[in-house]
């Protein structure tokens, strides 16, 4: 939705704008539990119908005036309410020179970080109320304020539904508000000088959050909610009379309901420090926020997620020490879904992070000091597989990294590394556990050298799309191209001398077999191929359909057209059968386990022996035309592809690709068309 054009028009036409991806009725809800909590009589009104001075935003009010409304959407309010720390980063997400009188059309606009860009989210102001006029989900303290509740609105258009903001984990608001890179610490496991981590986090203009232990979200006899996401607000050293304590302050995003231990409110641990300083800390309001110990904050939280901000986000001076790389990729049945057993088959590409100098080689000054391990961020994301965020769950991902001593052998044209790299090489990084959430991160400390990335879900054959982020902190960093990203064939022919000496001695093979059949059509050519003994494609020989043998002689040149469908002379059909004898010869190579079916990796070999080579793209798309359900081709789907690829050299993929482009390859553009259309067919 383009906001400006629909403003604008308003404006012209005199009237308030209405949402019609995301109307005003209960579809925006949603379907499940969720209508349950609703009060009865819920209406749809606008701010300026709710308060006679409506306002978006207010810098003089208290930055953590926001209050959870009946949606189960804690994990949000809190990513939010840490946002409002840093009001020149929410502006980023809150443009905030909204209003609801200069130009005001009952239209808004938000921003959200959405896998690598940042996308815009217009709504109407429309918000759900009870019939007391008083807003059923998020509010402000000031009655008055409504950018939080538009705010939550555009989220749940974000996500689908307010029914999909129900249950979550407060990582995915940080980074859908940031972009930034979440990095959870198991508080049950947590490292001895936490109190160093997240005072420097404190300090390093980071986001901090905090959830209790899982579990249906009920008020403890502590004050503390269970299965809750919180905000940290601040932390604090102070001297008591007989030693130093470490203090942690929170805030419940209910706007209410706090801690009732130690160093809450009411406690009397605050007479053990000096008057000045218990004034200073202590604030007796019913607001949600409160004081807590380090020790008891371990005890019974089980998360901290530290958010830290991508270079875009932070001051000039902090953004020069980080470079900063996104890539996006898939994980394809067949082909780089090989799950957490078969890592091999999901690399996408190998980064070179950063490298030591090679004697006599000039190095920029910038790279002069790549000696010193450098601090490496990977953060791994999940996309959605469904436009509602609850509809399928998330994959259980992880990532592998791999040290790589390069060597020009190790590669082939697309710099995919063998398998034989994997059977031989530890990992330096492994999941612990692999974690059906949006975002797996892990920071790094790495020597000079090169180094290959593998996202992959825990389980085989399961597929989504994925974006692939990688901080370095003050070193530069070398990406590679990656593989695939060119989708592409090249043509290089083995020439008719290799294929001669392959078939010598057939010669009497075929003046017999002319004798007998002067022409063959696709019924004599169907019965000579099933009587043959195809030596080296396992224990089943293939059997050729008539429909198949049609297609074979169909796809031959116009030269080898005698009559009706009938291949030629002798010499026209002994061409043919090279072809045939040097594709099962290629076939029995790469099928190495004699199962008489060929995988993507073995395909991609095997074509390129034969002299033609593809990018992993348009192999893949070949093997979902050409492939039976499971992504394997078997010998005779294996023949057609084969010669319907030689035979369209020079013809088909230059009429396929638009505008000249350069015999043998495709365009972008092209391949996007082939690749739906091969997918419609796929799920027709």
């Amino acid at each position: 939705q383009d906001f400006e054009a629909l403003l604008a028009g308003c404006l012209r036409d005199h009237c308030l704008f209405e949402d019609r991806s995301f109307p005003a009725t209960l579809s925006s809800v949603g379907s499940g539990p969720l209508l349950q909590k609703l009060p009865p009589g819920l209406q749809w009104k606008r701010p300026p119908e709710l308060h006679s001075n409506p306002q978006f935003y207010s810098s003089k009010a208290k930055r953590l005036d926001l209050c959870q409304g009946v949606v189960g959407d804690c994990w949000f309010l809190a990513g939010l309410q840490a946002l409002t720390l840093h009001e020149d980063i929410l502006s980023r997400v809150v443009p905030l020179n909204q209003s609801f009188t200069e130009n005001y059309a009952g239209i808004f606009r938000f921003w959200f970080w959405h896998f690598g860009n940042w996308v815009p989210v217009v709504i109407d102001d429309r918000l759900p109320v009870n019939e007391a006029g008083q807003l059923v989900f998020v509010s402000s303290t000031y009655k008055n304020l409504f950018w939080g509740a538009l705010l939550e609105k555009a989220y749940a258009k974000l996500c689908g539904s307010y029914e999909d903001l129900q249950n979550g984990l407060v990582s995915e608001a940080l980074v859908d508000f940031t972009g930034g890179v979440t990095m959870t610490i198991n508080l049950a496991e947590a490292p001895d000088n936490l109190w160093d981590i997240i005072e420097q986090a404190t300090y390093s203009r980071t986001l901090i959050c905090c959830q209790t232990h899982v579990g249906k979200e009920q008020v403890l006899e502590n004050g503390l909610v269970d299965g809750h996401a919180y905000t940290l607000t601040g932390l604090r050293k102070v001297t008591c009379k007989y030693r130093p304590e470490y203090l942690v302050k929170l805030r419940n995003p209910w706007g209410k309901v706090e801690w009732k231990g130690d160093w809450s409110d009411s406690s009397r641990t605050w007479e053990l420090l000096s008057p000045k300083e218990k004034i200073l800390l202590l604030r007796k309001d019913d607001d949600g926020e409160f004081w807590m110990k380090l020790q008891d904050f371990k005890a019974h939280f089980t998360l901290l997620v530290i958010c830290k901000l991508t270079p875009g986000l932070l001051s000039q001076e902090m953004g020069r020490k980080w470079t900063y790389t996104v890539r996006e990729g898939r994980w394809e049945k067949g082909r780089t879904a090989g799950g957490r057993k078969k890592v091999q088959g999901g690399q996408l590409w190998v980064a070179c992070l950063w490298r030591k100098r090679r004697r006599g080689e000039e190095v920029p000054s910038q790279w002069a000091s790549v000696l010193r391990p450098c601090n490496v961020l990977v953060s791994l994301l999940q996309k959605p597989r469904h436009r509602h965020r609850n509809r399928k769950p998330h994959l259980a991902i992880g990532f592998y990294l791999f040290w790589v001593v390069l060597h020009p052998q190790t590669y082939d044209d697309q710099k995919r590394l063998p398998p034989a790299f994997f059977q031989r090489s530890a990992p330096l990084s492994q999941p612990k556990t692999f974690v059906m959430e949006k975002e797996v991160s892990q920071e790094l400390w790495l020597d000079a050298g090169t180094y290959l990335i593998v996202p992959c879900t825990s389980e085989a054959h399961q597929e989504s799309e994925f974006v692939l982020r990688i901080f370095s902190r003050k070193h530069i960093f070398y990406p590679l191209s990656e593989i695939g990203s060119n989708s592409s064939v090249v043509f290089s022919k083995v020439s008719s001398q290799e294929i001669e000496e392959q078939n010598e001695g057939q010669n009497e093979f075929f003046t017999k077999l002319f004798q007998k059949y002067p022409e063959i059509n696709a019924v004599q050519l169907q019965n000579i191929l099933n009587h043959m003994t195809w030596s080296g494609l396992g224990s089943t020989q293939p059997l050729f359909s008539l429909e198949a043998c049609q297609g074979i002689l169909a796809l031959l040149d116009v030269s080898f057209q005698v009559g009706d469908g009938c291949a030629g002379p002798v010499e026209e059909f002994r061409d043919l059968w090279k072809q045939l004898m040097l594709y099962q010869e290629v076939f029995h190579k790469q099928d190495k386990n004699g199962s008489g079916y060929l995988n993507w990796a073995q395909l991609r070999a095997a074509m390129k022996e034969a002299g033609i080579v593809l990018s992993d793209d348009v192999c893949q798309l070949m093997l979902i035309r050409y492939g039976g359900p499971s992504l394997h081709m078997d010998f005779v789907s294996f023949v057609h592809l084969m010669l319907r690829a030689e035979n369209m050299e020079g013809k088909v993929w230059l009429h396929v690709v638009v505008c000249g482009q350069e015999l043998g390859s495709l365009t972008f553009s092209a391949w996007m068309w082939l690749r739906r259309l091969s997918e419609c067919t796929q799920f027709a």
